[in-house]
């Protein structure tokens, strides 16, 4: 059975989240701790305002994920392609052996530094509105774009605070909702930090992927290519999260199934709104890890 893992970005966090896998993952949890300075388990046994703030959210994710990815190795699992949602790109690299945990951490940990330290931007996510509109409005906007394509009903705008203010303003939706983030990420006002983050991953050894990698850039392209990958990465922090089109690629290729592998669901749920004949499983603890393997 044609089979694709796909690992979850910043929003799927929740408190209580990997702390079943504190022993089968303490070499990792340790050199995560030595990497980021603090430790994971605690933010992720803490308080939820805290756990979601960027800098601490995504190295959270990607550890928990790179930790189930291994698991479901070591039983024997491999993914045909694997994908991710934004920060979930980095989970999808470290589980297609582009790179090794700790260089991808490191990646994750310079990325949410930057990320967190932007300013002067907003992100709203829409639920429910017509998409022709909503395409034709935000192209008549200045300062504010598509930033997360997620399915054909759900979407996140990004840009200044007046931008997305005068779009949720003019577009008729069933709910619409602030994100808590500290700038305007997936847009061009994240060209200073993507900047910055190009230097930090010219310096990085990619290797050529193991599995083929779907990215958030150009989904319709899995590659192997380690130089493909990284020119994707660099600009994937300025660039939208085309996640409807992924869920389409899985949908038409011939996948026959799909497993989300970390936190929460929110993947799975929007794989089933674009791609519904997809099969779907969820894999962010050990009881559900030892159900797959049943």
């Amino acid at each position: 059975m044609k089979t694709a893992w796909v690992f979850p970005g910043q929003g799927s966090q929740a408190v209580g989240m990997g702390m079943d896998l504190l022993e089968v993952g303490q070499d990792k949890f340790a050199k995560a701790a030595e990497i980021l300075g603090w430790s994971i388990a605690e933010k992720c046994q803490g308080d939820i305002a805290e756990l979601s703030q960027t800098e601490y959210t995504q190295p959270c994710l990607y550890t928990i994920s790179a930790i189930l990815s291994d698991l479901l190795k070591a039983k024997g699992y491999t993914p045909d392609v694997v994908a991710g949602h934004s920060l979930g790109e980095y989970s999808a690299l470290y589980s297609a052996g582009v790179f090794d945990f700790a260089t991808g951490l490191e990646l994750v940990k310079q990325r949410s530094l930057l990320m967190s330290g932007a300013s002067g931007g907003a992100m709203t996510a829409l639920i429910g509105f017509d998409r022709a509109a909503l395409e034709d409005l935000i192209a008549n906007t200045p300062d504010v774009v598509l930033a997360n394509d997620n399915s054909d009903g759900q979407v996140v705008i990004s840009g200044t605070v007046e931008a997305v203010q005068s779009v949720c303003g003019q577009i008729k939706v069933k709910k619409a909702m602030p994100l808590a983030v500290s700038g305007a990420f997936h847009s061009p006002l994240m060209a200073e930090a993507a900047a910055k983050f190009a230097d930090i991953l010219a310096q990085i050894q990619f290797r050529d992927a193991q599995i083929p990698v779907l990215s958030n850039v150009e989904p319709t392209d899995a590659t192997t290519s380690a130089q493909t990958l990284r020119d994707r990465l660099s600009v994937q922090i300025t660039s939208p999260v085309r996640w409807r089109e992924i869920s389409l690629y899985l949908g038409e290729s011939g996948c026959e199934r799909a497993i989300e592998v970390g936190a929460g669901k929110v993947l799975t749920g929007l794989l089933k709104r674009t791609a519904p004949n997809l099969q779907l499983a969820n894999i962010s603890n050990l009881e559900q890890l030892n159900e797959l393997v049943r």
